[in-house]
């Protein structure tokens, strides 16, 4: 075995394993799994009985090391904290952790969406409010595909990105941007699917796809960017459908969802998109 003695500077002082792992929170087992991924070697092995020993001012990063892991963080990231500069650790903490939040809630619409489904649609309409509105009639930029779920988020982000480049001779968007599923959309089926972009043209011509949404009434619920993930976002769509048809009213057109605000920058729980049909 090579000899990776690193030699302590004055005053340091260095611990034997057992000692060490007490010390710092972490144990035998956990050291030599964190030497064997490069994230804390001993200061030095003996070449003949394999003694490590460890200085006594790693603790402080060992410490932290089982702080890490106690957030169920993966190794690598914790190797990349580990070796930051102090001033950057916090954010990449802050970080780790939002991500951990979005998943946490992206799960729990998900298990929510599963005990409705399993419960044969009871608790349905305990889940989201159903309001109504009038949408006035609109100009829209539109884009159509062919598409299955797997492909369908990265073609919307996609094409609002062209929609916002087409509208950008008319002042940009004039309303919340929405995809309207003329047809189901999922592992096996292609919709298709429509992007509408409201545009103000004035007097302006509109050489891009274009069509006029006309003025209708729709019921519609609101949610959460968790919720707006596949296949949990179905129970929104399955609740508004459900409670038209409680109150009487009929289908009138596509069902569609509706983005009002910028979703990249919203958080888990801030409210994104609003799932609407029209209605008669």
């Amino acid at each position: 075995m090579e000899d990776v003695r690193v030699v302590p500077g004055p005053g340091t002082r260095l611990l034997g394993t057992g000692e060490f792992a007490r010390r710092s929170r972490l144990s035998v087992k956990a050291l030599r799994l964190y030497e064997r991924q490069g994230l804390l070697r001993p200061a030095s092995v003996d070449p003949a009985t394999g003694y490590r020993r460890y200085r006594e001012d790693q603790l402080a990063p060992a410490r932290l090391v089982a702080l890490l892991r106690r957030l169920d963080m993966p190794l690598a990231l914790v190797g990349t904290i580990v070796a930051a500069p102090e001033d950057r650790r916090s954010d990449l903490v802050a970080r780790y952790w939002d991500g951990v939040e979005h998943r946490m809630a992206v799960q729990r619409a998900l298990a929510a969406h599963l005990r409705v489904v399993l419960a044969g649609g009871e608790g349905l309409s305990d889940m989201y409010e159903i309001r109504q509105r009038d949408v006035a009639a609109q100009v829209v930029l539109t884009e159509q595909r062919h598409l299955r779920q797997p492909e369908l988020v990265e073609w919307i982000g996609a094409a609002m990105v062209r929609a916002e480049r087409a509208a950008a001779p008319f002042g940009g968007a004039a309303g919340a941007p929405y995809v309207v599923y003329h047809g189901e959309v999922n592992e096996d089926s292609d919709g298709p699917v429509e992007l509408c972009f409201p545009i103000e043209p004035g007097g302006a011509e509109v050489t891009a796809a274009h069509r006029v949404e006309e003025a209708h009434r729709e019921a519609y619920a609101r949610l959460p960017k968790a919720h707006v993930v596949f296949p949990q976002i179905l129970s929104a769509f399955d609740a508004v459908a459900a409670w038209l048809e409680e109150n009487g009213h009929a289908v009138a057109g596509a069902p569609r969802e509706v983005y009002f605000t910028d979703f990249a920058a919203a958080g888990p729980g801030d409210e994104v998109c609003d799932v609407a049909f029209p209605m008669r």
